[in-house]
């Protein structure tokens, strides 16, 4: 997948399991494996211990390959998902692992509603946000107010995403895009102008933060080109 292009890996999880990944060691694994490849339905405690040895190496491979992980944290998903079950803090100890050192994580769409916690998260060295489905999930005021206060720390970890896609009738991928894309800007635009104004930041460097956030941060992330500077 590297060698094709990929520029992140991406879990399905949260969506089909809890985000409390544990760490078992190698040969813990291959039993529950080799339970199941000679016929066995191993418990599902069991089961789990292959899922978080697979989870820890492949993470460990996407950071020797310079793969950014992607992680789905997001509440209202639907019935079948279990938001404390994907809270944002269930990933610490993967997030602090020194094995996993090499390895950047991206916290997909923020965490809402617990995106004060991935406000913490980000200050990581290896722990990353994007806003994506916020955007049109949300108002523009309320994700402004997560905005500035991821902002106003870690501006060099926040980035802009829209998710956008056909989530059915009436709203097909160009009603999804152009929602997210207004709102994200228009709420970036409310968290930087409110830093302004309070002096916390100038306006050249609000600015600054706004590029970053809309491309910089991503293209450094993901080793893409960077624009030349605005004149």
């Amino acid at each position: 997948m590297r060698a094709g292009g990929a520029v992140a890996l991406k879990f399905e999880v949260a969506y089909l399991r809890p985000l409390d990944f544990g760490d078992p060691s190698q040969a813990e694994a291959v039993a529950v494996y080799d339970r199941w490849a000679a016929g066995g339905d191993p418990p599902a405690a069991d089961y789990a211990k292959l899922q978080d040895y697979l989870f820890r190496y492949v993470a460990r491979e996407a950071g020797r390959l310079h793969l950014p992980v992607h992680i789905h944290v997001l509440g209202g998903v639907g019935r079948y998902y279990r938001f404390r079950e994907a809270e944002p803090l269930l990933l610490e100890p993967v997030l602090d692992d020194p094995a996993l050192g090499d390895t950047r994580f991206v916290i997909i769409h923020g965490g809402w509603p617990r995106a004060d916690d991935v406000g913490y998260l980000i200050q990581k060295p290896n722990v990353y946000a994007d806003f994506s489905n916020q955007t049109f999930f949300r108002s523009p005021h309320a994700l402004a107010e997560t905005l500035r206060g991821w902002l106003e720390q870690w501006p060099d970890k926040v980035m802009f995403g829209t998710d956008a896609g056909p989530y059915g009738p009436p709203e097909g991928w160009e009603e999804v895009a152009w929602l997210s894309n207004t709102t994200g800007r228009r709420a970036l635009a409310m968290a930087l102008t409110g830093m302004v104004r309070d002096g916390d930041v100038t306006r050249a460097r609000a600015l600054e933060i706004a590029r970053m956030v809309l491309h910089d941060n991503a293209a450094r992330l993901y080793g893409l080109p960077l624009l030349p500077p605005v004149r």
